[in-house]
């Protein structure tokens, strides 16, 4: 008794152009809350300090835990949520208000 080996099913592959390599899609995505981060943390020096400094300082930390390649922004949006808190504490000791007055 012989043994035989039936070939497999043949797959051609199509020649791909040269592409950089992709990054994993939790990579991706951990870059995107180090990014969104730092932009809170900067609008929210300007305007809602109050949601935008907490949603800054969440963003940056999910970033940091998920190894981010943008780590440096990522703590960079840390630090500004952080400044967030502060300007709004010092608001409301000061003016014992939430909100901005630039008038007298």
């Amino acid at each position: 008794m012989a043994l035989t080996s039936t070939p497999g099913p043949r797959t051609t592959q199509a020649p791909h152009a040269p592409h950089a390599p992709r990054a994993p899609r939790a990579s991706r995505e951990a870059d995107g809350l180090a990014v969104a981060s730092f932009v809170l943390g900067l609008l929210g020096l300007l305007v809602m300090n109050i949601l935008l400094g907490p949603a800054a300082i969440v963003m940056a930390c999910l970033a940091l835990a998920r190894s981010t390649a943008r780590r440096g922004r990522a703590l960079l949006g840390l630090a500004l949520g952080v400044a967030d808190l502060v300007v709004l504490a010092v608001l409301v000791t000061v003016n014992g208000t939430v909100s901005w007055s630039l008038g007298g």
